[in-house]
């Protein structure tokens, strides 16, 4: 059996709602939380970059089977479990670290992803623009182990259920067919 890999890191607010919807999306091999395209420190801690002053975003990389999914369908799921239209926030989660953004590592994924900004916005889908960035994937960092899984582990948490919950029922329905089995 031969796989297509692929790899994409998407910052749509908080990481724990991102994940909670990617982790059920048939052809994702892998989801990991972490932080991206800020301008320091290395290996910044959760508390650092909540200050909103190191310029990192809450992000989820995400590792997909190109045969089984495709990045159009993974944007898809994307603009549909969060606020592509809102600056620096998403929600009550204020400030640069939940901006939208696409990060890439290739050329093709960056065109992609212009290119799909670009329907969305001519079909008239949101009726304010698109502030979502697209941009090179710079310093990415894992972020602590407790964020990994964290809607999975903590699903009657307070956020989970107000935040998280809801994208993860929104997906289910609005995807079924891109759902994972166990999931579906």
């Amino acid at each position: 059996l031969c796989m297509s890999n692929s790899s994409i890191t998407l910052g749509g607010g908080c990481f724990w709602c991102t994940e909670a919807v990617f982790v059920r999306v048939r052809g994702v091999l892998d989801v990991e939380s972490g932080y991206s395209n800020g301008l320091g420190p290395a290996r910044p801690s959760y508390e650092q970059v909540c200050t909103g002053r190191t310029g990192f975003n809450e992000v989820v990389r995400l590792q997909y089977d190109n045969s089984v999914i495709t990045l159009r369908d993974i944007l898809d799921i994307f603009f549909e479990i969060h606020d592509p239209t809102s600056l620096n926030r998403q929600g009550n989660d204020v400030g640069t670290q939940y901006r939208s953004g696409i990060y890439v590592t290739h050329d093709a994924d960056h065109m992609a992803a212009l290119q799909f900004i670009s329907e969305v916005t001519s079909l008239g889908q949101f009726d304010t623009p698109i502030v979502t960035e697209v941009l090179p994937l710079l310093h990415y960092w894992p972020a602590e182990d407790y964020h990994q899984d964290f809607f999975a582990r903590n699903p009657t948490q307070g956020y989970c259920l107000a935040v998280a919950a809801p994208k993860v029922r929104k997906f289910r329905k609005t995807f079924a067919s891109l759902v994972k089995g166990a999931d579906a």
